[in-house]
């Protein structure tokens, strides 16, 4: 990496951007970014208060009339810039995702800000195809035509653990669809929302158009939630949150979009490849320190591949390097902080009592002692009642459990009440087949687990939320559909009036 910019010094006018411009919080409270790879403050800034999310509302919504006017060509051009400025700016939004989160370098270069400029570049072409219903004479005297017209004003609340794509998620669509949008990312991972923010600017998107608010959720998520001029609410995070959004939401009757909690199963059947499940599961589990919610996280086994799986997983991830994120060579970073380290370690230390931990289990000493750095963790043997395999531990933890039958294996994949992601691996076509129509989850993978792709819709089953990101299907989530009817034939008296002249008609 070869460019690294002051944090400090790039958000000293604030971490609000409201407007086109970068301003302080209103809320009196401070807060700091915290490096979780160190332990070290990197930057300090204060909240939003809910006078801060009133101002960007009022942005957006003084924005709305002429970006929801514009030509699909013209949101179109500006997204393709939007795309090509934030490529220019891949090693900074590599570096502060980094650096904010503890993720890997590695992670942050060769996924997050690639997928968010392919997602950009995706919408920039998607603005243009925002069709309707064509044109027909459906009644015989009418012709009837669907329109598609952006909401209003959204307001989308975006979590830490991809800062930066969860920002694109929300955002893109929105303002492609002719919305605009004030975006409240988590308080502990702001830095590249807001610049995503600024990048938008820079690419001529106007001012007003995508705001963004640094703030806490019960003051400035809630008044965000709750804004009598905000039309639609998306929000991806945890399950008990997502509750409590919908709550809110529900009382001002506004469109709603959640994206919320995972306990994806990894289905491995007695013919799959041994090798390519070992390697998958490892990969899958350890994505982002298992802070992804389509993370594999309940590995299935069939019996005769139990133990040979248990061993290999465990080896695979013992030669795992934990270390610097700004390390390329480091695999795993920290996880987001002391705190969230200390409750993944309650999961794994509550499990002793009743399961096997194979290996892991415990934080690093050394020279990472400092960071919130967890070790790959594999248990066997838990129960399939038991905690650890039916809550969302969001760390790098992996339970596996065997089974016997093709109907067993199934059926505990669907036995947690989450439905977002999942995989079976098996070299049989008509297995893999009865798996993807029979395990519930927005997505289900075959031989593999964790590719995702701009085109491919994203979005969870039953208490993983409904709606969907990124591909075309998200504009469901982000336009009202119009019927607009014509009458033809230029009657004064139409032949239906009779219901209510009768024969005077």
């Amino acid at each position: 990496m070869t460019h690294r910019f002051q944090v400090r010094d790039r958000f000293a006018d604030g971490a609000q951007f409201i407007a086109g411009r970068l301003r302080p919080g209103t809320s009196g409270r401070a807060h700091a970014v915290v490096n979780p790879a160190t332990g070290e403050e990197i930057h300090s800034y204060e909240l939003a208060g809910t006078a801060d999310v009133d101002a960007a509302v009022t942005a957006a919504r003084t924005a709305l009339p002429g970006w929801a006017g514009a030509t699909p060509a013209a949101r179109s051009d500006a997204l393709h810039r939007f795309a090509a400025v934030l490529s220019d700016q891949a090693e900074d939004f590599a570096y502060a995702e980094s650096l904010q989160c503890g993720k890997p370098i590695r992670l942050a270069t060769e996924f997050d800000v690639p997928g968010t400029v392919d997602n950009t570049a995706f919408f920039a072409g998607a603005a243009r195809h925002l069709d309707g219903v064509s044109a027909g004479e459906y009644s015989g005297d009418h012709t009837s035509y669907v329109r598609r017209e952006p909401i209003g004003v959204v307001g989308s609340i975006a979590p830490w653990n991809y800062p930066l794509q969860m920002a694109a998620w929300k955002i893109l669509p929105a303002v492609a669809a002719g919305n605009t949008i004030v975006l409240k990312p988590a308080e502990i991972t702001p830095l590249t929302s807001l610049m995503f923010a600024q990048a938008a600017q820079e690419a001529g998107i106007p001012d007003g158009v995508i705001n963004v608010v640094s703030g806490a959720g019960p003051d400035a998520g809630e008044r965000l939630v709750g804004h009598p001029d905000v039309a639609m609410t998306s929000f991806t995070g945890s399950t008990a949150v997502g509750r409590r959004v919908a709550e809110i939401a529900t009382a001002t009757v506004k469109r709603l979009h959640l994206e919320l909690g995972g306990k994806a199963p990894f289905l491995v059947f007695d013919d799959a490849d041994l090798e390519a499940a070992v390697h998958g599961a490892v990969a899958a589990a350890l994505i982002n320190g298992g802070q992804d919610c389509t993370a594999a996280t309940r590995a299935y086994v069939q019996r005769p591949l139990y133990e040979a799986f248990v061993t290999g997983v465990a080896e695979l991830m013992e030669s795992v390097r934990l270390g610097d994120p700004l390390d390329p060579a480091t695999d795993l970073g920290p996880l987001i902080s002391h705190t969230h380290r200390d409750r993944v370690a309650g999961f794994v230390d509550r499990a002793r009592a009743h399961a096997r931990v194979v290996t892991g289990g415990g934080a690093p000493g050394g020279d990472l002692k400092a960071g919130a750095y967890y070790r790959p963790t594999l248990v066997a043997d838990a129960a399939q009642d038991s905690e650890i395999v039916q809550s969302e531990i969001f760390g790098p933890v992996l339970a596996v459990l065997p089974f016997d039958s093709d109907d067993e294996g199934i059926g505990l994949a669907n036995d947690t009440p989450y439905g977002l992601a999942a995989s079976a691996w098996s070299r049989d076509v008509y297995r893999t087949g009865r798996a993807t129509r029979e395990i519930r989850a927005g997505c289900v993978w075959i031989n593999d687990h964790i590719p995702i792709i701009s085109e491919m819709p994203h979005g969870g089953y039953r208490a993983s939320g409904f709606g969907k990101d990124m591909s075309l299907y998200s504009f469901e989530e982000y336009t009202q559909v119009k019927h607009v009817m014509y009458d033809n034939t230029a009657v004064a008296r139409k032949d239906w009036h009779r219901t209510i002249f009768g024969d005077r008609c």
